[in-house]
């Protein structure tokens, strides 16, 4: 019996990536901007826009107080970000 993959939101990986285009930021600016120079490389941020990796939920939190959005935001495949982000 092996085990079921974690659901994951489809549209994620596209949000984190509208946030950080949005914001005019490189993927290692947004660590910066994030405050996690130490915990993250610019390989996670790759991963996370390509859907390859999972940021975890401090990460999430970072992502949606930078952009000002609620991180229910960030995991609803149903709700779409605003095209211009609060925090922009």
């Amino acid at each position: 019996m092996g085990r079921k993959a974690r659901l994951k939101p489809a549209r994620l990986a596209s949000k984190l990536t509208h946030i950080r285009t949005a914001l005019g930021l490189s993927q290692n600016e947004m660590i910066r901007k994030l405050g996690l120079t130490d915990e993250l490389l610019q390989s996670h941020i790759s991963g996370y826009e390509h859907g390859t990796g999972e940021p975890s939920l401090i990460v999430l939190l970072r992502y949606a107080r930078l952009a000002g959005v609620s991180m229910e935001m960030l995991v609803d495949d149903e709700i779409d970000l605003p095209e211009r982000l609060p925090n922009q």
